[in-house]
């Protein structure tokens, strides 16, 4: 029996990504360094303490050399000059029907701060359970995400579904051996291809969630 449908949050809930990718993008620049959105992108699902090691190589620079805090500090500040809050059209209704028929859970990479705004303002009393990036150590693809939110939804994995358009997110998902439906937000429908179920775009994800039941399995 279906029981929980878990949410990545940048990219499936909120349209969030460019304004990440350009905060990034300026703590990298005032640290001397310089990314592409393509990077920023490749790793999003992942926390900075697992992220910014994989970026500053991408910059052609060692890791050791720089002080993630202070990249991170940067970056948050950044972030909250230029976010626009912004749900993707529709998901706030819909997440209202779906929660009187499943549990539901966010699992961002994001920090606590930045995740628990964005859903106190916009998903108020919508979300059981949710894990950010400070929750966990080992970020997606590592399975511990979801496992965590599983596990604090007081679930089984065959009783969820995970819904994320992120490789790394994908990844941990299967990582995880949990159903995973992606959307591809940001990037090619086939850079998805190990999910489940890749939907077209989020009016089609919205209609295929509206249509589980928690007894009628996976694929309705």
């Amino acid at each position: 029996m279906l029981k929980a449908l878990i949410f990545d949050m940048d990219g499936v809930l909120v349209d969030s990504m460019p304004f990440h990718a350009a905060a990034w993008k300026k703590a990298f620049l005032d640290m001397g360094m310089e990314i592409q959105d393509r990077d920023i992108y490749a790793i999003e699902g992942s926390n900075p303490r697992n992220g910014l090691p994989l970026l500053i190589r991408k910059a052609r620079k060692e890791p050791g050399a720089y002080d993630f805090e202070a990249i991170t500090s940067i970056y948050r500040q950044e972030f909250k000059r230029v976010f626009e809050l912004k749900a993707f059209e529709g998901m706030r209704e819909c997440l209202e029907v779906l929660k009187t028929r499943f549990l539901l859970s966010v699992v961002s990479g994001s920090d606590h701060l930045i995740v628990h705004s964005i859903v106190d303002q916009l998903f108020p009393g919508i979300f059981d359970i949710v894990v950010t990036g400070d929750d966990i150590i080992n970020s997606k693809p590592h399975p511990d995400p979801f496992l965590k939110a599983v596990e604090l939804l007081n679930v089984q994995r065959e009783e969820c579904v995970i819904i994320e358009n992120a490789i790394l997110g994908v990844e941990a998902a299967k990582n995880a051996e949990i159903y995973c439906i992606g959307v591809p937000t940001y990037i090619e429908p086939s850079q998805l291809d190990r999910a489940d179920l890749v939907v077209g775009d989020h009016r089609q994800l919205m209609q295929h969630l509206l249509g589980l039941e928690p007894d009628n399995g996976l694929r309705a």
